[in-house]
């Protein structure tokens, strides 16, 4: 009898383990949001500021929710006068002053230890107006952290922002963006 009522014990703590809900609390001092723009001269890199990120998933369903804020203010890539062209005429920053992501699913298996690839799907705004995303999503899980590389592209241009090319430099229409980031894990 005590063998059958530790193993319908061991059951409900396996179910409910599997049915907890993982949360993700990003650490934007420990987030880096870089951007690489191809061009015909040479290639162009920046850097933005994550603002904060948070991110909540059901390992089970593939649901996900959360937040994650960028400050569009905070662009650079090193020339003042690209940054101004790209705060006043393709991002008009002044207007739009956050890009967020809001995260719906995944795609994958998400591990608690060790690495793991998903592909997370979810809602993109930039520039005032939302847009379908997925982002590769490759972590690594160790004792309650989580070290992740996300990765996906922006095609800006056919999002409606103005491609900044001029005569003599031609641009790529889309912008690459990675984000490396440190969470520490809360489960609920």
């Amino acid at each position: 009898m005590k063998i059958v009522r530790a193993a319908a014990v061991l059951a409900v703590v396996a179910w409910s383990t599997r049915a907890e809900e993982i949360t993700l609390q990003v650490d934007p001092a420990a987030t880096r949001v870089t951007w690489t723009l191809s061009a015909s001269l040479h290639t162009v890199h920046g850097t933005f500021k994550l603002k904060r990120g948070e991110l909540s998933f059901d390992p089970e369903s593939g649901k996900a929710a959360g937040i994650f804020i960028v400050d569009a203010t905070s662009g650079e890539s090193g020339n003042n006068g690209r940054d101004a062209k790209m705060h006043q005429t393709v991002l008009e920053s002044a207007q739009y002053p956050e890009i967020t992501f809001r995260p719906e699913r995944f795609e994958g298996k998400v591990k608690p230890q060790g690495e793991s690839d998903v592909l997370l799907h979810g809602t993109f705004e930039i520039h005032g107006a939302r847009h379908p995303l997925a982002a590769k999503v490759h972590s690594r899980g160790d004792q309650g952290k989580v070290e992740a590389t996300i990765q996906f592209t922006v095609p800006y241009v056919d999002w409606g922002m103005k491609n900044p090319s001029t005569f003599f430099l031609k641009v790529s229409q889309s912008v690459m963006i990675e984000i490396q980031t440190l969470a520490g894990t809360a489960t609920r």
